[in-house]
């Protein structure tokens, strides 16, 4: 247990703590209890979990126990957001998004040993309750002009605030209170825009029980530019691979900028400080090489998807560019890497020519520019050179029976997806 909140430190994964020389005290003592939640907002966690993940790894590695909370009542309700009112999803959705959450969560920890971990669901312990005995046990320690002065509260009073969202604060201070007398958890922790909630649910303990329990939040993870971390164009960067494919997963983390790319493997990749450190020094003094990112799209995705579908990703990225055969690569792999490019649609009949492929999948701008990359030898098609850009394409030519994949010089590159009728 020695020491995991100065790792947690280095690691930069502690914004706030509610008494940080008595919660390193705490760790140092015993086995702790702690708690992390995920509500089912949609079908799969993202980045901002997989932080949250992290911390209990680390957590329980250094000893302590994990309960890993899926809020089947929470996410019926929504927190609050600072623009508008949440749509409430249905029961029946909120379920199914509660099964598949808590299916993703048990990949990440040990089930077993002193330190097992556990999986609970916040529904169990509200579904039966007592609207009265809510409200006279728990709303009774809840002063309304400290919920109005919480900031999100504030930020919607203008617009309007349901009172199910403004009563929120409530249930999740509840699940530490109930955690707390059947687990013994004395530990919260979450990101640093729960912060609110989080505390709440250490005064409600003060005020119901008596109790002294300790609370920690992680900062947001953000890009050079301030905006959030695990957002692309395309949208939010997902851990279910239906969502986000290991290829794309991996591009991501790979294309992470040199001003944070330390900062993020340090978070999300669990190599000992010694060796992140090396890999900052070569980022600063051989940023060409990218040590750090590749670093830390191999940690991230083995850690998040296995070891082989890493493996096939890095093949993948390999062939594309000529490092490889792209014939070894599998169809569903390549699949996501084609569709992470943009590839194109293209007709198979009438049968297109080479230059059609060239041209089509983007990686030369018109037929004249695709002649002149050929005759200067620079044009590929499936990672081998075109000398007659006119030649039809061959059934050889067609990876998986629909992908076609083009490629100007060592840089550009592109891909067709044949379509039939």
């Amino acid at each position: 247990m020695s020491g995991v909140l100065d790792e947690l430190r280095w690691r930069g994964l502690l914004a706030n703590s509610t008494d940080e020389a008595a919660l390193d005290a705490h760790l140092e003592a015993d086995p702790v209890t702690f708690y992390v939640g995920f509500d089912p907002t949609a079908p799969s966690l993202h980045m901002g979990n997989l932080v949250q993940l992290m911390v209990s790894r680390a957590l329980q590695r250094a000893g302590h126990r994990p309960l890993l909370l899926v809020g089947g009542s929470t996410g019926l309700i929504g927190d609050p957001k600072t623009t508008a009112e949440r749509v409430l999803n249905s029961k029946e959705t909120v379920a199914d998004w509660v099964a598949g959450i808590q299916r993703q969560v048990a990949g990440f920890l040990d089930f077993d040993g002193p330190s097992a971990a556990r999986v609970v669901n916040n529904l169990d312990w509200t579904s039966g309750l007592p609207v009265l005995d809510f409200l006279r046990d728990i709303g009774k320690h809840f002063p309304v002009n400290r919920m109005l002065a919480r900031e999100v509260v504030k930020a919607r009073l203008e617009e309007g605030i349901s009172y199910t969202e403004f009563s929120y604060v409530l249930l999740q201070s509840l699940d530490y209170l109930q955690l707390n007398r059947t687990y013994g958890c004395t530990l919260q922790f979450g990101g640093s825009d729960q912060w609110g909630n989080i505390t709440a649910g250490v005064e409600l303990l003060r005020r119901a029980d008596g109790t002294h329990v300790h609370a920690l939040a992680t900062p947001l993870l953000t890009k050079a530019d301030g905006t959030k971390f695990g957002k692309t164009e395309s949208g939010t960067v997902w851990l279910d691979p239906s969502m986000t494919s290991p290829y794309a997963f991996h591009q991501f983390f790979l294309n992470a900028e040199d001003a944070k790319v330390v900062e993020y493997l340090k978070v999300f990749s669990e190599r000992p400080r010694a060796e992140i450190e090396e890999l900052a020094r070569l980022t600063s003094t051989e940023p060409e090489r990218r040590a750090a990112q590749k670093a830390l799209a191999d940690d991230v995705t083995a850690l998040v998807h296995s070891r082989q579908a890493r493996d096939a990703a890095v093949q993948a990225a390999a062939s594309l560019f000529g490092r490889g055969s792209l014939d070894e690569v599998p169809a569903d792999v390549l699949a996501d890497a084609v569709t992470e490019i943009g590839a194109r649609s293209l007709p198979l009949e009438p049968r297109p020519s080479l230059l059609d492929v060239l041209v089509t999948s983007g990686v030369l701008s018109s037929r004249s520019a695709a002649r002149r990359a050929v005759a200067e030898g620079g044009a590929y098609v499936n990672n081998v050179r075109v000398s007659d850009p006119d030649a039809a394409l061959a059934a050889t030519d067609v990876l998986h029976d629909r992908f076609v994949v083009a490629r100007r010089g060592k840089r550009t590159v592109g891909a067709v997806v044949l379509t039939r009728g």
